[in-house]
């Protein structure tokens, strides 16, 4: 069966303006076109397509699927089981992050404690790595590449013992949200996660007041705080830009 480029876009649900950009970059080219200029699909192009939103759903870009696609030892059969295994994987991290926030919700009622490594499950070290890295690309390549040569250069146990110390001084900050955000021990506390961030790079000042920004401006920083605490993401954002403004500045 034939598909007009109006009856591809609904069927796969994309636009009809996206499936002509896939003909201008040669990514999915029509099968046909007609003497009126109507194009057509068959059944490769639409399986091609296929391959492409498959693709686009693990985050590849549009450049390296056409390379991948175009190659002729590409294996659709291959290729669409990596797809099912990638997705597997995915079905499970969500299903565990949906366990955390059920079992966060009842930890904030109090029918439950959660320990801090309970708090931050399925955070893994990848999601971890990404958080960081959309951070460290709005200060350039300079704080990129400190980042994965420091992240490289540890052991498993070592990333995973930064990452649990991380979130412990989070959970340790929450619990004096009672307290001025000038006060010794809180202060100490962001002292604490200063440090921890020297696992990952050199910190500035102004990359600590940009840190102390996107935890109250990114909805995914805000929403992993408010799971420990709702008032977390604002006193540590508050708590922060008063401890970079008792240390020295830096470049």
């Amino acid at each position: 069966m034939n598909y007009q480029v109006k009856e591809l876009a609904e069927l796969a649900n994309i636009s009809v303006r996206t499936l002509h950009y896939y003909d201008e970059i040669d990514l999915l080219k029509p099968s046909s076109i007609h003497e009126n200029g109507y194009r057509s699909y068959d059944e490769a192009a639409v399986l091609r397509l296929q391959q492409i939103m498959f693709y686009r759903e693990l985050d590849f870009s549009l450049k390296d699927i056409k390379t991948m696609l175009d190659d002729e030892n590409f294996d659709t059969e291959a290729a669409l089981k990596s797809h099912k295994q990638h997705l597997e994987k995915k079905r499970q991290h969500l299903q565990t992050l949906i366990q955390t926030i059920e079992q966060t919700l009842k930890h904030m009622k109090g029918e439950t404690n959660m320990s801090a490594k309970e708090l931050f499950e399925g955070f893994d070290e990848a999601t971890q790595a990404a958080y960081e890295q959309e951070v460290i690309d709005l200060w350039g390549d300079t704080y990129v590449l400190e980042y994965r040569k420091r992240w490289s250069s540890y052991s498993k146990t070592k990333k995973q013992q930064i990452i649990e110390e991380s979130n412990n001084v989070y959970v340790e900050i929450a619990k004096h949200l009672n307290q001025d955000v000038t006060s010794e021990h809180v202060q100490a506390l962001i002292a604490q996660w200063h440090e921890n961030l020297r696992y990952f790079y050199e910190p500035t000042r102004q990359l600590m007041l940009g840190l102390a920004q996107t935890y109250t401006n990114d909805i995914r920083f805000k929403k992993n705080f408010e799971k420990i605490h709702p008032d977390l993401p604002a006193f540590l954002r508050q708590a922060i830009e008063h401890y970079c403004e008792s240390i020295t500045p830096n470049p």
